[in-house]
């Protein structure tokens, strides 16, 4: 009937077992909810779960955990952390289409507002300002999310995530590495760090995470078959695995089930890149060049596994338009 005094109860056995002694202000960061109200904490409890789970990559998943925040805010506007969630589930939204998310950034600021020690907020923020090429401004965010929080998750993968952006393939590995340690069952830092292994040519790492990856993924398209994120993160798998027809089926189901989502584009780039089908990966590029904002162009040639495409003139065509379509946007 009151899940806060279950979790106090919970708590306070555990102490107790572990014969601790909690200093006051550590005893009041294990009572922290954000909320008083059950039906609030409950929404937001609903949308971690998608969040964790790696449905937020979808726009479906995305949409409900802002529909559940958004609930919980209906019911109390001050819930720092409903806010800090529908920041993180917009930004995330924002990166898989390739479009800004200025309302992701206010969504963020709002929850900083609120509470300016949730880690998932600072987080969110960064991801937006990486999205739009700040990384300066980005690792500001992150680096005050990891301070807070050293085990957060969503503060390790962002690192992770703009450490990638940025080219900085090898300082990525141990902040993917420690959201792997504490991602259950969500197989999205996997992927990441599959993806690192391959750009630096550390074959036996990509082959060790290919199957690690390839297991979660499976176990997620069980479930959401039209995961584009996790459809691209099976196919890098699998080209690694040396598995060319697995690939090109989901390449085309991908494009078939989630065709806006750049992320998922820029994954099945690197799966043919791996099998070496130049016509295929070169194929992908026109996909990314009609559309993909400017920090993925800039992401997608520094890539060192994709030089044996760059001198093709039809490689040198579409990074010429990519880069005229942005010129002509600003």
């Amino acid at each position: 009937n009151d899940i806060f005094a279950l979790q106090d109860e919970i708590s306070e056995a555990i102490v107790k077992a572990l014969k601790l002694k909690l200093l006051p202000e550590e005893k009041k960061a294990i009572e922290k909810r954000g909320t008083d109200n059950v039906e609030a904490y409950n929404l937001y409890q609903m949308a971690r779960h998608i969040y964790l789970t790696g449905s937020v990559a979808t726009a479906r998943g995305s949409d409900a955990i802002i529909r559940l925040c958004t609930g919980a805010i209906k019911i109390d506007p001050d819930y720092a952390r409903a806010w800090g969630f529908m920041a993180l589930a917009m930004t995330i939204r924002a990166a898989v289409s390739g479009k800004s998310s200025d309302e992701g950034l206010a969504a963020a600021e709002r929850a900083l507002s609120l509470d300016a020690s949730l880690p998932e907020a600072h987080a969110a923020k960064g991801r937006f300002l990486a999205n739009s090429a700040d990384f300066k401004g980005a690792w500001i965010e992150i680096e005050e999310a990891l301070r807070l929080d050293p085990v957060s998750y969503e503060a390790n993968m962002m690192a992770g995530v703009v450490c990638t952006y940025e080219g900085r393939f090898e300082a990525a590995i141990p902040y993917l590495q420690k959201a792997t340690e504490i991602a259950g069952t969500n197989g999205t830092a996997f992927g990441w760090l599959l993806a690192v292994y391959v750009t630096i040519g550390d074959k036996e790492r990509a082959r060790q995470y290919a199957e690690l990856t390839l297991a979660r993924a499976q176990t997620a398209l069980g479930q959401e078959p039209d995961n584009g994120i996790v459809m691209g993160h099976a196919a890098l798998s699998l080209a690694v695995l040396e598995q060319p027809e697995r690939v090109r089926e989901l390449v085309s189901r991908g494009l078939l089930l989630d065709p806006d989502n750049e992320i998922m584009k820029v994954s099945f780039l690197r799966a043919n890149a791996v099998l070496r089908d130049v016509d295929a990966a070169i194929g992908m590029l026109d996909f990314l060049q009609k559309h993909a904002p400017a920090r993925m162009i800039h992401a997608v040639k520094m890539f060192p596994d994709l030089a044996f495409i760059r001198d093709d003139p039809r490689v040198k065509a579409m990074f010429a338009a990519a880069e005229a379509r942005l010129a002509g946007s600003n």
